[in-house]
């Protein structure tokens, strides 16, 4: 095929997974999908292999989409054109029980499989136990409480299984928001279904497939080039998860050994030296523990790169059974697999190719979910009816990088800022909910040349009711660290302030009554720096002092920057310091 072919035909199905992604936006019933983007689609061949995705979340679609699609196969042989399944199960390719993923087979007029289309979108409620989507105390996943899908089938002849339904209905809190998002991620697929059928008119389903086969190629020959850009090496890193409920005393070491050889021009990571599965909601599931790996891969090579299944064929990835950073055995509680301990996995592996590869990865990403992100719950005073929803009023977390401060808004490393940050006139809208601030706090960034994003303090309560807050805040005593000489990010916390004033300190993981007139205090973690802080540019932390990033205190000592009174570098003293250093 040649490659002016082989570039349209990859940009009408990247356009095919885009139209997916605005469907489910535009139509979704929950904040969590139409305010915060918490979704994602992709295209999967008849092979099971990722072909493309929507510019959605990393963590949801680099590995798992393919497991899933395997498992339908392997469960639904007879696949026909009308099927679309559901599977939200960490132990058959899904992320983990609150990412509802739809899987529709495309089928030709032939009855011959060609393509499945998904879309995964994180619920704002899944029946949990408690009304979270977050259990991370959950000692099993009977404990945890959700309702689990391994690629069930839910229609047939376009007709929905109403069973399924009632099942659904009945579980979840809020039935007819989870029914408006069910209907939302069926759509999107559907739309999905329609696109490439329509394609498939125009140049026939076999031009359709070869293009899958070469594109997969091709993309494998992009990450040859890469990985052969790099130098050779191996290094080893180690990252923490703080301890909660489940865990041991000092929280969960996460080792990550990467090797990079240039000439094979491969990748591996080895994640077997680790504890096996805990009693708790932060074990990963095989698609995010797959995923976590290939996320710090790619934050750390040429970014043009296709991030499908032809450049994994470069990657090797050693887990290991029944493992905290592994594949879990069922009934093992992967209920926050997608977030905390997974970017224990992402955020070594881009440190240890920095210590590899001068100018190449990233430092580490701070870490989530502070109560600012939280499920929040209750009684809304305007109509008596339950509510139910994820925010996402404040999180920043950016990673200094080789050649940029950090990306503010990230959110987590797993994110990869593709969820957005809710509108505050919104949310107080939607929910009885008042933000009383959100703001930067100076002095939290990692320090470096390159400088990792502060860290936001957001404070807000309930009005006119008391609400439920769901929320599982790492990185309050292992912050974000930077590399290659790099500071740490500012640690998070939270507290409960009461109408006084007065402040009481919350716990890390915990479902949190807050009465009205109460306010909750979220500070969320900041990113780690890359390289040294004396070698960043004083023209920048001048900079940085003047929009109130960092103190002018705070310039001097870590930066080795004297400024005056008015703001201006004091060449001569900040040659001095910087010589001293």
């Amino acid at each position: 095929m040649d490659l002016v072919t082989l570039a349209l035909l990859n940009n009408r199905f990247e356009g095919v997974a885009r139209k997916m992604a605005n469907t489910l936006l535009r139509t979704g019933r929950s904040g969590v999908l139409n305010i915060a983007r918490d979704f994602s689609c992709c295209i999967v061949t008849a092979d099971a292999e990722l072909l493309v995705a929507n510019e959605g979340l990393p963590i949801h679609v680099l590995s798992g989409p393919d497991i899933m699609a395997r498992y339908m196969k392997e469960y639904c042989p007879d696949l026909k054109a009308g099927d679309a399944f559901i599977n939200n199960s960490p132990y058959h390719g899904c992320s983990h029980a609150a990412d509802h993923t739809i899987l529709v087979p495309i089928v030709d007029d032939e009855g011959r499989h060609r393509f499945t289309v998904l879309a995964k979108a994180h619920q704002a409620d899944i029946g949990n136990s408690i009304p979270t989507t977050y259990h991370g105390a959950a000692r099993d996943v009977y404990e945890e409480g959700a309702l689990i899908f391994p690629s069930v089938r839910v229609q047939e002849n376009y007709q929905t299984n109403q069973d399924f339904v009632r099942m659904c209905r009945m579980r979840i809190r809020v039935p007819d928001q989870w029914w408006g998002d069910f209907l939302a991620a069926l759509g999107a697929a559907r739309i999905g279904e329609q696109e490439i059928r329509t394609m498939a008119a125009e140049v026939g389903w076999d031009a359709l497939e070869a293009f899958s086969r070469e594109w997969l190629d091709y993309s494998e020959k992009r990450m040859i080039e890469a990985v052969r850009a790099l130098p050779s090496g191996r290094a080893t890193r180690l990252s923490r998860h703080d301890p909660f409920p489940g865990t041991p005393e000092d929280g969960i070491p996460v080792t990550v050994h990467v090797g990079i050889d240039a000439e094979a021009a491969r990748i591996s990571v080895d994640l077997t030296e680790n504890m096996d599965c805990l009693p708790c909601g932060l074990n990963l599931s095989e698609a995010c523990t797959r995923t976590a790996a290939m996320v710090g891969i790619f934050n750390s090579i040429d970014h043009t790169v296709p991030k499908n299944a032809g450049s994994f064929r470069r990657i090797d990835l050693r887990l290991k059974d029944n493992c905290v950073v592994g594949v879990p055995r069922h009934p093992t509680s992967c209920s926050v697999a997608t977030t905390n301990v997974a970017d224990r996995v992402a955020n070594p592996v881009q440190c240890a190719i920095a210590e590899i590869a001068e100018g190449r990865g990233m430092a580490e990403c701070g870490a989530v979910i502070p109560p600012s992100v939280a499920v929040i719950s209750g009684i809304h005073p305007r109509d008596g009816k339950p509510f139910i929803n994820q925010v996402f009023l404040g999180m920043t977390g950016g990673a200094g990088s080789p050649s940029a401060d950090a990306w503010l808004t990230i959110g987590h490393v797993g994110n990869a800022g593709m969820c957005n940050l809710d509108s505050v006139e919104l949310d107080e809208l939607r929910q009885p909910l008042y933000v009383a601030s959100r703001r930067l706090l100076p002095d939290t960034e990692g320090a470096g040349e390159h400088v990792g994003a502060p860290s936001i303090a957001v404070e807000f309560g309930p009005v006119g009711c008391d609400i439920s807050v769901g929320y599982v805040s790492d990185g309050v005593v292992n912050a974000a660290l930077g590399t290659r000489g790099g500071g740490e990010g500012g640690p998070a916390n939270q507290y409960l302030i009461e109408e006084n004033g007065s402040r009481e300190p919350l716990p890390s993981c915990a479902q949190v009554d807050v009465a009205d007139r109460q306010l909750v205090l979220s500070i969320s973690a900041g990113g780690g720096g890359y390289g040294n802080p004396k070698s960043r540019p004083a023209e920048k932390v001048a900079r940085d002092v003047g929009l109130g990033r960092i103190t002018a205190e705070r310039a001097r000592a870590v930066y080795g920057v004297v400024l005056g009174k008015d703001g201006s570098i004091d060449p001569e003293e900040t040659a001095r310091l910087r010589a001293a250093a």
